[in-house]
């Protein structure tokens, strides 16, 4: 075989490579007019699969062996389900009550477990599908307990919540023992002779201030930053999460933000509005706006591709997932997953 034979064989090769890579993955896309949840294969655009779900869906995600998925209807806070999906054989599982956690949204899967907030009851909680039980759970005191975001080692929960203009930081901290609080002892509650206080594990909740209205959030891949975009006045807020500080507010006017998401490599935010039909694109690095991007007249859900090919926008009013080519940071296509499209998952056979 000639060189350059070689040369076009290789490229086929990889091609088929590619190709194969984008397709171990299924796009999920929840449509809130039809209630149902369409799976859509990434490599031919097309819906395959299309199962009913409950009367409020807002948010998507599947478990780490992409087999289920989990779907939370929310109701404004006022209901207590959250459907589970077997995404192999294309059908409805026993959805789970999660009273007394209310108004479930946010979601995160981790450590085998589903993560999830309760804005009705301003809490985060976790659940355990080998137990079928909730294992963990903790208030805010915050007022719409929204978004939810875990980090890989599992120690810190990061929420916003949308009415009381804040970010809540939850750690899972070692407490070393101290002397006893308050003061003299009574008689008889003395410890016994020999005890030696051990030290626990205890979650601490650190609030930032931010702007009301903030809802829409995510973590730099590197695990540096978090970024929340403001519904009410536009902005950005950048927050050093080893200082545990707002470092930055962006003046981005990116008024109805919904969500934001960053590209795999960390260079670019991506923001969408409900008010409005643009994403707007921001330098990370710089904190300067790229682009904008007609998509519509309004989006929600952003589900970031995991090789960074491509960006899908939940489309709401449009009634389409709008695809954007995040090379050229244009509008490549639309996808037809149902009325009302919002929240938006990746789900990866193992």
């Amino acid at each position: 075989m000639r060189p350059l034979q070689y040369s076009l064989a290789f490229a086929a090769l990889l091609s088929v490579m590619s190709c194969a890579a984008q397709t171990t993955g299924q796009l999920l896309a929840l449509s809130k007019n039809d209630h149902t949840l369409a799976i859509v294969d990434p490599a031919t655009l097309k819906v395959v699969a299309k199962m009913p779900v409950g009367t409020d869906p807002h948010e998507v995600i599947a478990s780490a062996d992409g087999k289920t998925a989990y779907v939370s209807i929310y109701g404004g806070g006022s209901l207590h389900e959250i459907d589970v999906l077997d995404l192999v054989n294309h059908k409805a599982l026993q959805p789970i009550d999660s009273k007394p956690f209310f108004g479930p949204h946010g979601l995160a899967f981790a450590g085998g477990k589903l993560w999830l907030s309760a804005e009705g009851s301003k809490s985060v909680a976790r659940f355990d599908p080998a137990t079928n039980s909730f294992d963990w759970a903790m208030g805010t005191g915050q007022n719409r307990t929204h978004m939810i975001y875990v980090t890989p080692d599992l120690k810190k929960v990061y929420t916003t919540n949308v009415s009381s203009g804040t970010v809540s930081i939850l750690e899972d901290t070692l407490i070393q023992p101290g002397p006893l609080p308050g003061g003299p002892v009574r008689p008889g509650a003395n410890p016994p002779p020999g005890f030696r206080p051990q030290p626990r594990r205890d979650w601490i909740q650190t609030i930032v201030p931010v702007s009301n209205g903030s809802e829409g959030f995510d973590v730099t891949p590197d695990g540096k930053q978090l970024w929340t975009a403001a519904a009410d006045d536009g902005t950005i807020a950048v927050i050093d999460l080893a200082s545990k500080k707002v470092t930055d507010k962006i003046d981005a006017k990116v008024v109805g933000a919904n969500r934001l998401q960053f590209t795999p490599d960390g260079k670019l935010a991506l923001i969408s509005s409900l008010r409005n039909g643009d994403i707007v694109v921001y330098d990370v690095a710089s904190h300067k706006e790229v682009k904008k991007i007609n998509i519509g007249h309004g989006a929600a859900g952003i589900l970031m591709q995991p090789d960074g090919a491509r960006a899908y926008i939940g489309c709401t009013p449009d009634n389409y997932v709008a695809i954007i080519d995040l090379k050229t940071l244009t509008v490549a296509g639309h996808i037809d997953v149902g009325g009302g499209p919002d929240g938006l998952a990746w789900a990866v056979s193992q």
